[in-house]
């Protein structure tokens, strides 16, 4: 083979590329960003609208509809879902996985302006929103410690968060759970009906008291000057001293009437973080930014800002996604490592020479940093699947310079010269190994076709293996003959007489086994080729087992992986006061800190969310993160965990409290685990049937946290204002309800500067006394003919449930209902799920639809599906055009399905479901175990052109290409073993992937050495049986024409 000879006859030229080569490896490699997956570009928008004071219904009539039938129209839309809430319209637009996001903005945009005008006058502008992973806060931390949580929210939002935000990698940081300073203004009700004066004279006197205006120009001593008013609120005591013209004409002052207190705002939110009230700072990177590169970053700039101050302030870092990141990334790397080792040691037991093994071994660290250069101009980064196409590739890397450096050896012992060994035999086996190279690379090719998550989770692996095993078919072909042809001297290859130690007599015990067992498999070959039937009806009988065990495998759409974090969310009685809330979230924050794996709580009392950094509002939720000591610290799996919490949890009374993991892959590709959608028409049928349905569920062994999405909506005092008798007094609805919003929450009239920052002026009623019913029913009202008039007088007041929020999906309303698994996979639970509601007699128009994970996972299985029927007929295309022969690679073919062997009973005996990336191994598993036989039939076919008989070449081929077979399959297997056992940090993704390669390549292998040469020599009998047939007919045609 011309590049065998350029490589061993040009040294120097191959020893100058292969350092280049190296130094721009390690170059690269230390500019790859780090990352714990591939980048997401999730092909979901949301169209967000605003229309106060619209009812859900309302809201859905005159909003969601209309934008709805102008949205439809796009192209490569996956799914339309809508909630039209309480004074909001929010449009979830799902496009086809690889549309650009940009161009799909701009179209969201031109079809909405189309519609825009037929839209309710008093509702907002819809505003468009690319949903993104970077969305997420890649750091969390809580403040604690100073004077008070008045004084930390202020060293947060003077010192920390500008310069936090300064740093080019973070996008925004958001501060939650402290203080803000403001000034309230509490007037008495009955002093300021006693004057005459409303609440809305006393906003518009302060607005018009406070400003900052230019008053044009004057000349003064030859020059200009600009003038401007100064009339801003410098003190407390300038608010007090304004001064109200009453109807009568007296003047009064806003201290007669009220009390201006200098305080703070009510806390609509508490952070805790470790049982301590703190301040929430929460990290948003940009979108192009490198995770750990931006938390590195931070991290830092905390560590200045806290010398700087010189205050003990109390910084817990409560969650930081880039110490995952490198702790999965380490752990990944430790697996190829050790992986390496495991090969090398393989290699020493066959060769039993370390200038022998060395000389294979080269093979890895070249390959690798090789696949770097491509890996970086590829825009490839270094995360959790690429790393771990690297591990699975290191077993592979050397399969090409084994079966290369073996051939060489053999030759080489033969008596052959160094150069004419290298050159004889690296090109005599070229061939098989560029024939095995590009069959696994071809499996690769039908990436193509697959697509959503699958497809970004397989595309960085794939192109990882292919660049590996490229560059270690490369290695094979040029650095592992040219180092033979210089190191395999007269004197290694001399037999060394037996050394007087212990590990050495063992090593070569083991390896005069090894030498030995080529003879024997000669004799068990023999009998497989006499016993041609029973080897056929074993392997058949074996595969049918294994296909028959396929449902006791189960299936799921990605393994969780264990990061050790936990969500609970606490809901208490709908309408709760943030006090309550706050009691009972403090006996659930007892109960959790009871365990003693866990390190870190960070509470958010009043926020909604797994994310904690709502910025308040709903007074009757709060949300704990909790996260546990690391793996290696605990000897309970995070999902064990969740479970004993949630059973510690459920003695709490009067909240309803949700455990689950938080797993963030999982939270942003596929949502909840159990997704069930009831669609319909009319709520109240909907509701009835997801509760029904939601009962059903809880009774499926396995799942827990059911919620149905139809519940009560909060209590409401709803008040209907009655229009004549307003309009009688010269008062219209909207006036009275802006009167009622002043009177019960009071509004920012303007603002107060201080000490460089403004402070916001509310104007309220006195809060004592003045929030009940009969305070609500005596509210005065100052109509603008200058009468007072009590709310009893033109309004009605009654106590209702408030509305739901309406979801709809492709414009039909649904009601869906939730829940989480427990030591049970997917795919049986949702079978169970189906056969109990298939029971159920749904009304007309009225259908199930299972979403979530399960939609994902048979969509992400059905493109995976037609990726690996392509790749079988791919693999035998590829080696049909090498060897330019329809019959071997048929041959070769039969080592595919028994694989399914070990694939089924590999994920029977770890307990591990069919997964995406299981599916992922099961592609890569058949260009992986056809390797063997093309080794074995390739050499058999050279065999029989130089005349041996059949069957003696197939026990010749077996004798001598067992060795090389054994040495590759066994250094695949156990370069794989670490990932297969999953163990670590980020372990769980790749787990399943090794495991189904595993245990697929151990049965193969072993069939494979039978099961081919039977094949074989069957089909090589049918064929000339036919052409004996095909020559007798025509030599009868030639005897009847003469």
């Amino acid at each position: 083979m011309p590049l065998v000879k350029f490589a061993v006859k040009r040294p120097v030229t191959i020893v100058i590329i292969t350092s280049v080569l190296l130094i721009l490896g390690f170059f690269t490699f230390s500019k790859l960003p780090l990352d714990l997956y591939p980048e997401m570009d999730l092909p979901v928008a949301a169209v967000i609208t605003s229309y106060s004071g619209a009812g859900p219904e309302e809201v859905e009539e005159q909003l969601t509809k209309p934008l709805e039938s102008a949205v439809t129209t796009l192209s490569n839309i996956n799914e339309l879902q809508s909630i039209s809430s309480d004074g909001q319209s929010i449009l979830i637009i799902t496009f086809n996985w690889g549309t650009n996001m940009d161009f799909a903005a701009a179209d969201i945009r031109e079809k909405i302006g189309y519609v825009e005008a037929y839209l309710p006058s008093s509702a907002g502008e819809p505003m468009i929103i690319k949903m993104d992973p970077t969305m997420m806060p890649i750091l969390q931390m809580g403040i604690s410690g100073g004077d008070n949580l008045a004084s930390l929210q202020e060293i947060a939002e003077t010192y920390i968060e500008p310069r936090l935000s300064r740093i080019p990698e973070v996008a925004s940081v958001i501060i939650t759970g402290g203080l803000e300073r403001q000034v309230t203004v509490e007037v008495d009700p009955v002093k300021l009906e006693n004057y005459g004066l409303s609440l809305a004279q006393v906003n518009q006197v302060l607005q018009t008291e406070n400003f900052n205006m230019s008053g044009g120009k004057m000349e003064l001593g030859g020059r200009e000057y600009y003038l401007r008013n100064l009339q801003q609120f410098e003190t407390v005591k300038d608010i007090e001293n304004v001064a109200i013209l009453t109807a009568t004409g007296n003047i009064v002052y806003l201290k007669d009437i009220a009390s201006i207190v200098d305080g703070y705002k009510e806390q609509e939110q508490i952070t805790r973080v470790d049982g301590e009230n703190a301040v929430g700072i929460h990290i948003m990177k940009q979108s192009d930014a490198n995770t750990v590169t931006a938390c590195e970053a931070v991290r830092e700039e905390m560590e200045e800002i806290e010398k700087e101050l010189g205050i003990d302030l109390n910084v817990k870092i409560v969650m930081d996604q880039s110490s995952f990141i490198v702790q999965s990334l380490d752990n990944t790397k430790k697996m190829i490592v050790e992986g390496a080792l495991l090969a090398i040691l393989i290699l020493f037991l066959f060769l039993r020479n370390g200038r022998s093994t060395l000389i294979i071994f080269t093979a890895i660290p070249l390959s690798i940093i090789s696949c770097f250069i491509l890996m970086y101009f590829t825009g490839n980064t270094v995360n959790l699947l690429t790393l771990g196409g690297l591990a699975l590739g290191v077993g592979r890397i050397v399969d090409d310079s084994i079966v290369v450096f073996e051939n060489v050896f053999r030759h080489r012992s033969m008596g052959e010269p160094p150069l004419q060994a290298a050159i004889n035999g690296a090109s005599e086996v070229s061939g098989a190994v560029i024939a095995s190279t590009t069959t696994l690379i071809a499996v690769f090719i039908p990436i193509v076709f697959v697509e959503g998550l699958a497809s970004i989770i397989f595309k960085p692996m794939a192109l990882t293996i292919s660049f590996a095993i490229f560059c270690s078919l490369m290695v094979a072909l040029t650095i592992i003959p040219l180092m033979s042809s210089r190191m395999l001297s007269d004197r290694s290859m001399a037999i060394k007489p037996d050394s007087a130690g212990r590990i050495v007599r063992a090593t070569n015990r083991f390896g005069s086994w090894l030498d030995n067992l080529g003879e024997k498999y000669k004799e068990v070959l023999k009998k497989a080729l006499s016993r041609r039937r029973a080897v056929i009806i074993t392997v058949t009988v074996l595969m049918i087992a294994s296909l028959a065990c396929i449902p006791l495998v189960g299936a799921e759409f990605l393994p969780s992986s264990d990061s050790g974090e936990i969500s609970v969310t606490v809901e208490t009685d709908k309408g709760s006061k943030l006090d309550a809330t706050f009691e009972i979230s403090r006996q659930v924050e007892e109960k959790l800190r009871s365990f003693p794996e866990v390190e870190t709580i960070f509470a958010s009392v009043g926020a909604s969310g797994t994310m904690l950094m709502d910025s308040g509002g709903s007074s009757d939720t709060s949300t704990f993160y909790v996260k546990l000591v690391s793996k290696d610290k605990r000897d309970i799996s995070v999902a064990d965990m969740t479970e004993e919490m949630r059973q510690a949890l459920t003695d709490i009374p009067g909240a309803k409290i949700e455990v689950s993991v938080y797993d963030m892959m999982t939270m942003m590709a596929s949502g909840d685990e159990i997704n069930v959608q009831i669609r319909g028409d009319d709520l109240e049928v909907l509701k009835q049937l997801s509760n029904q349905i939601a009962e059903l569920i809880r009774e499926v062994p396995g799942t827990r946290e059911v919620v149905a999405s139809l519940t009560d909506g909060s209590p409401e005092m709803q008040i209907r204002i009655d229009r004549q008798r307003a309009a009688s007094y010269g008062l219209t609805p909207v006036q009275v309800a802006a009167s009622i919003k002043n009177a019960m929450e009071g509004s920012v009239t303007t603002t107060y500067k201080v000490e460089g920052s403004e402070v916001d002026v509310r104007v309220r009623y006195i809060p004592e006394g003045n929030k009940d019913l009969n305070h609500l029913s005596n509210l005065t009202i100052l109509s603008p003919g200058g009468a007072v008039v009590k709310l009893s007088q033109i309004a009605t007041f009654e106590v209702a449930q408030g509305p739901v929020s309406i979801n709809r999906v492709d414009q039909v309303r649904y009601a869906s209902i939730t829940g989480n698994l427990l030591n049970r996979d997917l795919n049986s639970v949702i079978t169970d799920i189906q056969a109990a509601v298939d029971k159920l007699d749904l009304p007309a128009g009225y259908t199930v639809e299972y979403t979530g994970q399960n939609e994902q996972m048979m969509e992400s299985f059905g493109s995976l599906g037609v990726a690996l029927l392509l790749a079988i007929l791919l693999v035998y295309a590829v080696m049909a055009i090498q060897y330019e022969s329809f019959f071997s690679p048929f041959i070769i073919m039969f080592s595919v399905p028994t694989a399914i062997i070990g694939v089924v009973f590999g994920l029977l005996l770890t307990g591990r479901t069919l997964s995406v990336t299981a599916f992922i191994g099961l592609i890569m598993l058949v260009g992986i175990v056809v390797s063997n036989a093309i080794i074995l039939v390739d050499y058999l076919n050279k065999l029989r052109k130089r005349g041996m008989e059949r069957n003696e070449a197939i026990i010749e081929a077996g004798r001598v290409r067992l060795r090389p077979i054994l040495m590759t399959a066994l250094t695949t297997i156990l370069a794989m073993l670490p990932m297969a056992f999953g163990l670590g940090d980020g372990g769980e993704l790749t787990a399943p992937l090794a495991t189904v390669v595993v245990g697929g390549l151990i049965v193969s292998t072993f069939i494979t050495l039978l099961l081919v040469p039977v094949v074989y020599s069957i089909f090589d009998d049918l064929g000339q049986k036919i052409s004996r047939r095909f020559s007798k007919t025509k030599e009868g045609e030639k005897t009847v024409e003469v």
